[in-house]
């Protein structure tokens, strides 16, 4: 498949350019998530942290990305654990930032969900956060993520509903919670999607608070970008919560 023809495939290059260069985007990342990872959703550093429990104690841990941008989220879980790194993502300019930036105990390679492939029990962790949706079949493309884990392997997904997916009664009758049941993975789900809510906030404030910088930079179609991704929250909680939902999923064989 051609990527040029995947969904978002031009705006993610011209994302990842900026964020090379943008020390506006960076501040802004610090400011409204915690950290800086180049974050283009909802990834703070509270969600991030929550990943650190499921990777095992020990030597010789592997975890892969999926669609894993510039790598910089794999850069904090490898210094927080000492682990081997992978990840995988359609976009060039994402990749190379991350073997720049990442060169040690690392793998990342141009990849397309439901055609790159990796051995079986390979990973002790696979982490999607908001990749999901980019597959064309998602039960199949969970069972090959069943496929890369070792026996005790986890997967770890941020999954929200309400905009590149239609909303559904709860967590457990979304796309991703069908097709973990349909490959007999046993899961556990939080719902975050009040928390999801306030960081919608915390990140239009943050982005105001640093509009000036971005316009110095030449950057404002990104600050135009991120007042529009955050409409949200100019209505209610309760609104938001009809329209949206933001969940966790963590699953294992």
């Amino acid at each position: 498949m051609e990527k040029e023809k995947l969904l978002f495939y031009d705006e993610y290059e011209s994302f990842y350019e900026m964020a090379e260069k943008s020390a506006a985007f960076r501040t802004f990342c610090c400011d409204a998530f915690g950290q800086d990872f180049s974050q283009d959703g909802f990834s703070n550093i509270a969600q991030i942290d929550m990943i650190l429990p499921c990777i095992p104690a020990k030597e010789d841990v592997h975890i892969l990305d999926i669609g894993c941008g510039n790598g910089k989220m794999l850069g904090y879980l490898q210094k927080k654990t000492g682990a081997f790194i992978h990840g995988f993502d359609y976009s060039r300019k994402a990749i190379a930032t991350a073997r720049a930036l990442f060169p040690n105990r690392a793998d990342f390679q141009e990849g397309i969900i439901g055609e790159i492939d990796y051995p079986n029990q390979s990973f002790d962790i696979v982490v999607s956060m908001d990749t999901m949706y980019f597959a064309k079949d998602m039960s199949a493309f969970v069972a090959q993520i069943k496929g890369w884990l070792k026996p005790e392997g986890i997967l770890f997904a941020g999954y929200q509903e309400g905009e590149l997916v239609p909303k559904t009664l709860d967590e457990h009758t979304t796309e991703l919670a069908k097709a973990l049941k349909q490959n007999q993975m046993k899961y556990d789900v939080r719902n975050i999607t009040k928390q999801s809510y306030e960081l919608l906030k915390a990140k239009r404030e943050a982005a105001i608070r640093h509009k000036a910088e971005f316009e110095r930079e030449k950057h404002g179609k990104w600050f135009d970008l991120l007042m529009m991704q955050t409409m949200w929250s100019e209505q209610s909680c309760q609104h938001f919560e009809q329209a949206m939902a933001r969940y966790i999923y963590t699953a294992g064989k």
